[in-house]
This record gives C-alpha cells, sequence and structure tokens, in this order.
C-alpha cells in the first residue's frame, strides 16, 4: 500500500507492506464550494442566533476584526471582503476599522505573511496590528478567578467581529469561536490561567459540554462582548466546504456539529503503530502545531505501541518557552511530574508530549537539524519508510499499521 502524506508544502510517500496495513483513517472528502466569497455572504445574510451584522454594527462604531495568524489555516483573504464590504455599506469609515492578528504566544509574522493572509488590498487599506502581550489591560475576571487580559486595542473597540477556522482542539474541544479572543489577543498570564485546565476531565478534542477550557474562553469572550462571528469549515485539502455567521456561540455550536458530521471516524481495532500527518503546512510548521496530530491519533494506537508524527517542522520547535525544554535534557518523567506542580504556557506541550511517550514510543519525521534533533527525547527521522521500518522491527514484522493523512482533522472513535 502506497500513500501520500502532506509534509509542509510537499508531500512525502509511505509504503506499508499489505501484510501490515491495517487501514487509513481520514474526514469524509466535502467538495469545495464553488465560490468561496458567495458562501461567506450566504452565512453573512443568514446569521444564526442573531440579527445580520448590517443591523448590529453602527456608522459610529470603532471596530475590530480578529483574524488568524500564519499558523492556522484560516483563509482570511476570503473572509474578509464580504465582512468589510457590509461595514462600507452602513457607512463605517476605513479609518474606525482595525485588523488585529490574533497571535495568543506565537511568534511575530513578517510583512510578507501578513500581506499573504489578508491579500494586498485590504493590507494596503486597513490598520493591519498584530497582538502584544505587552500591551494588554484588564476588562475582569470570569467565575473562576482567570484574569481577563486583552490587547489594549481590543479592550477600546465598540464592536468585535471574531473570524477563524473549526477544526477539532485537543483540549478546547474545537477551534474558532471564542478562541479568536482568548488566547487570540489575550495576555500570558490570562491564557495560562486558562490553560491550566488542559488535563482536566472534559478538556478534550470534539467536545464543548462540560469542557472547562471552552468554557471558560466562552465566558471571556461574553465578559468582553464579542458582538458578530464568522467561522468556515475546511476540508482536508484547506478549501472553504461551509461558513457559519452570527452568534459567537450559537453560531460555532452550528460550525462544530457540522465538522463532527464529516470528521470522526470509526476504530474498530487499534493499531501496533501508527502514522500521523498533521496535514501539511501550516499544521506542521513546527513541532509545537505538529503535537497536535499526535494527540488525535493516541484513541486508535494501542498502549504500549510506536506513533509516527510525519511533519515537516519548518519553523523549528516551535515557541520559546516550548522550545527551550528541549535545551535542558530533562527526561520525559521529569516533565510529566513538573506538569503536576507547575503550569507554564508553551512547557506544557512538551510536558504532554513526555506524557504521550511514557506509554507510547514516539517517531518524528521532519526536517529538523540534527543539532536540534539530538537535543529531543525521542528519534526523529528524515524518511517515513525509514521510520516505519524501525517500528517494525521493534514491534514485530505482523505489526498492524493505521495512518491518519489529516490528523489535526479526524477525530477516531474506538467502538
Amino acid at each position: 500500500m502506497r500513500l501520500n502524506l502532506k509534509y509542509g508544502k510537499e508531500e512525502r510517500e509511505i509504503c506499508i507492506p499489505d501484510l501490515n496495513y491495517l487501514g487509513t483513517l481520514r474526514p469524509q472528502f466535502r467538495e469545495p464550494v464553488r465560490d468561496p466569497q458567495k458562501e461567506v455572504e450566504r452565512a453573512l445574510n443568514h446569521p444564526i442566533g442573531s440579527p445580520r451584522l448590517l443591523n448590529l454594527v453602527s456608522s459610529e462604531d470603532r471596530v475590530v476584526i480578529l483574524v488568524s495568524d500564519i499558523s492556522r489555516p484560516s483563509p482570511s483573504q476570503i473572509i474578509l471582503p464580504p465582512i468589510l464590504k457590509e461595514l462600507e455599506q452602513k457607512g463605517v469609515p476605513e479609518k474606525q476599522i482595525t485588523i488585529v492578528f490574533g497571535l495568543g504566544i506565537h511568534r511575530k509574522q513578517t510583512e510578507k505573511e501578513k500581506r499573504t493572509l489578508v491579500g494586498d488590498s485590504i493590507y494596503s487599506r486597513y490598520r493591519c496590528i498584530e497582538h502584544d502581550l505587552q500591551n494588554c489591560v484588564s476588562i475582569g475576571e470570569t467565575n473562576h478567578g482567570t484574569q481577563v487580559e486583552v490587547l489594549e486595542e481590543v479592550a477600546d473597540a465598540s464592536f468585535i467581529i471574531a473570524t477563524g477556522n473549526i477544526e477539532y482542539h485537543y483540549y478546547a474541544g474545537f477551534s474558532g469561536g471564542a478562541k479568536a479572543l482568548a488566547p487570540g489577543v489575550c495576555s500570558r498570564r490570562t491564557i495560562e490561567q486558562n490553560h491550566k485546565n488542559f488535563m482536566a476531565p472534559g478538556a478534550i478534542p470534539g467536545e464543548i459540554k462540560g469542557n472547562p477550557v471552552r468554557q471558560e474562553l466562552e465566558e471571556m469572550a461574553r465578559k468582553k462582548g464579542i458582538n458578530f462571528l464568522l467561522n468556515v469549515i475546511l476540508n482536508p485539502e484547506k478549501q472553504l466546504i461551509c461558513a457559519v455567521a452570527g452568534d459567537v456561540e450559537k453560531a460555532h455550536r452550528e460550525g462544530a456539529f457540522f465538522l463532527n458530521q464529516i470528521s470522526t471516524v470509526s476504530v474498530k481495532q487499534k493499531a501496533d503503530i501508527a502514522v500521523v500527518s498533521p496535514g501539511g503546512f501550516p499544521k506542521d510548521i513546527d513541532l509545537y502545531q505538529t503535537h497536535k496530530a499526535m494527540e488525535h491519533a493516541l484513541p486508535a494506537l494501542k498502549n504500549g505501541g510506536i506513533l509516527i508524527a510525519v511533519g515537516q517542522c519548518s519553523d523549528g520547535l516551535g515557541v520559546e518557552p516550548f522550545a527551550r525544554v528541549f535545551d535542558e535534557g530533562r527526561t520525559p518523567r521529569e516533565l510529566v511530574e513538573e506538569l503536576k506542580t507547575q503550569f507554564v504556557q508553551g512547557r506544557h506541550v512538551a510536558s504532554r508530549i513526555a506524557h504521550i511517550h511514557l506509554n507510547t514510543e514516539i517517531f518524528l519525521v521532519s526536517d529538523l537539524s540534527e543539532e536540534t534533533a539530538k537535543k529531543l527525547f525521542f528519534k526523529n527521522f528524515t524518511s517515513v519508510d525509514e521510520a516505519l521500518s524501525l517500528a517494525l522491527d521493534k514491534v514485530g514484522q505482523n505489526a498492524q499499521v493505521l495512518v491518519m493523512p489529516y490528523g489535526v482533522s479526524t477525530l477516531p472513535l474506538v467502538g
């Protein structure tokens, strides 16, 4: 069995002996809509749980539009024009509109990346700024005592539009919705206080009800007041297949329901070896992002099996607190124990990877430099077939292999 896996903006082939091939887990493929902007316009014309944007915004409003950064596949250059057209129709001057890239704790973007994300025309006409962790102000606290600190420009806005794409998130349930605000444009302290619940019961992919992380994020969105939402769902090829608009929670629920209908996959037999790709750029832009696909593969893998993650990691390891962990030479057990006593945003992902590695050996196929790869507590390969060959040698030549070509977009359900 020969399969191609997305790898950055390229592909890598894997060849699995028929004896070992258990199957491929992938979401249902939906053809993209013929005209993505018309689909966005349709969603704007039929908002969920909310009046139309035209009937909500005022020409006097100071409008902030929250958009995703380069680490997300959200097609802002498609989403924004219909939104800006409606704001223009309402008489909102361009000088009263600010587009904010929600970085969270991610790296700053280049001018080229920002321009590419929103398109040349929009980038030239409108004020486009990035989130700044050092420029946040308090707007109160949640019922659980989390200090809600948001970017000053967002705090000062009188009308906020959240955009993004909806996909699974390994502890917030889903991306999209309130996540545009938190963690997108929140302070490090706010993000850490919320994300420390990421190991709590209910903080799992595909779950909203009873998910403490997601519920608090939505409380933050209500506290500041996201006035309107526009989210899209993409197929594995990152093509737009559906848009939802309206109330930040109700519209998001509809989008999440749509995603579940096409992206949950039943698993009748767990594998000895799971090969998972996040689905290419930007989902495998670094190890920090590639890790998310590892989480989704675990339900389909036997305890003690081998997980082969295939991610190019063109940006290396990722955010600084995460990358710095691998300079310390900590063992997986030490990292897991650390998480029990302290939560540091960024480092928590290293602890999650360590937790996986204690019960499931991790092989990574990446473009990480040899110097960087030596710092990891798991093996790094430059070839998928080389990683699979060693895995078969270790587990046994009769080992059963499952493949997940779009790991971030696929949620295995056992049973």
